[in-house]
């Protein structure tokens, strides 16, 4: 079956190949993407970003014009993802695969995308060895260590000396808790225990419990972005674990945009460190809040749909140099190096790892305007993944 799929895999991209950007076909690019279930917000934002910059740069380049084809892998369903890229390559004749939420629908596809050479841009699935699984993968989101190593080095230079480890139990949640164990101990902190919580439906009151009686300084938190976050803060306030005088430290995937309101003033006072935040002070990121709202009434962008936002850019910006051809060998080869400012600061994919360098921001969240917003303090600038290094 294997080898069933490789062929014919070969045989549609050949023949897409084959017609030749003269032609001007459309440029159809797959994107997989959690439209239901726990994770359906992430996969509206990707939509929402993708849809934005179509929007406003015009959706042509090179003669072709890009057409995006949406698939629902529902999530962490490996097997749903790997199937709907099957779909798009083989039946919808796809040239570019794009989107991927979670880590575990990104393995599963990366085999597909070094069979047909095809690539595979990553908008959101965090764990730091996925462009390493297909030298086709190009990502414009970040890694979990890229975000946790700031996190510590901010906590250890900041009175924190202890600190309980909880993330969610897989790929991402293991790589936040290697990382920032790592720098923090590093830097002369001491990790007082380490909790890994499930993926779905987690009860989070029987571990915050376990965290309270062990008295760390604080907690760093990593959770998939989304309902958890909204439950873990909910739990913290209501076992006064504040009050205990144990801060609340995350990486900023647990206090997205989206997800404030319902968090409400739970989320006050937790410092986190991300690489984007609606409240980031620059001209870019002031045009694209506007232009975000103004489409999508009654949404907030948050760093899916900046990553989207720009993986449209990359993949225009990539057909522009390449002229129209969107085979994975000269698309990879245009997008190494490729540098612009993103409505989060200066970006640039790292020719060696094929993953995003950028700033990563330590941020608080306090009401502006009546409005809860990431307020950035310090910057750190130009960060590579240190899972890579």
């Amino acid at each position: 079956m294997k080898h069933t799929i490789g062929k014919l895999l070969a045989t549609c991209i050949f023949a897409a190949g084959g017609l030749g950007a003269a032609q001007a076909q459309d440029l159809k690019i797959g994107m997989i993407l959690p439209l239901s279930g726990p994770f359906a917000s992430t996969g509206q934002q990707m939509v929402n970003g993708a849809r934005l910059y179509l929007q406003e740069h015009g959706d042509t380049v090179a003669g072709r014009k890009i057409v995006l084809i949406e698939k629902d892998d529902t999530g962490v369903s490996p097997s749903i993802s790997k199937r709907q890229a099957q779909t798009l390559l083989i039946q919808d004749k796809a040239e570019v695969l794009a989107g991927f939420g979670l880590t575990p629908g990104a393995f599963s596809v990366a085999p597909l995308a070094t069979e047909a050479k095809v690539p595979m841009v990553v908008l959101n699935a965090a764990t730091s060895s996925i462009t390493e699984k297909s030298p086709y993968i190009v990502r414009t989101s970040m890694t979990l260590p890229q975000v946790a190593a700031p996190m510590a080095s901010w906590a250890a230079a900041n009175g924190i000396h202890k600190v309980y480890v909880a993330v969610a139990d897989y790929g991402p949640g293991h790589d936040a808790a290697a990382q920032f164990k790592k720098t923090f101990t590093q830097a002369g902190g001491e990790v007082v225990g380490e909790v890994h919580t499930p993926l779905t439906s987690p009860d989070f009151a029987p571990f915050l419990q376990k965290i309270k009686d062990a008295r760390p300084d604080a907690i760093f938190l990593f959770v998939p972005n989304g309902e958890q976050g909204v439950a873990f803060a909910k739990s913290y306030k209501e076992r006064a674990l504040a009050d205990a005088g144990i801060r609340l430290l995350a990486t900023g995937d647990v206090v997205t945009e989206d997800v404030l309101a319902a968090m409400g003033d739970n989320a006050l006072g937790m410092i986190t460190s991300f690489h984007y935040s609606q409240a980031h002070d620059s001209p870019e990121n002031a045009a694209f809040v506007k232009a975000y709202t103004q489409a999508y009434p009654g949404m907030r962008p948050n760093m899916v749909a900046v990553a989207a936002y720009d993986g449209m850019r990359l993949i225009r910006e990539a057909l522009e140099k390449t002229k129209g051809d969107a085979g994975g060998d000269a698309f990879i080869e245009a997008v190494k190096g490729l540098k612009w400012t993103s409505p989060r600061g200066p970006v640039e994919i790292d020719p060696q790892t094929r993953d995003i360098i950028q700033n990563v921001y330590i941020r608080k969240v306090e009401k502006v305007d009546g409005v809860l917003q990431n307020v950035e303090f310090a910057t750190i600038q130009a960060v590579k993944d240190p899972g890579k290094q």
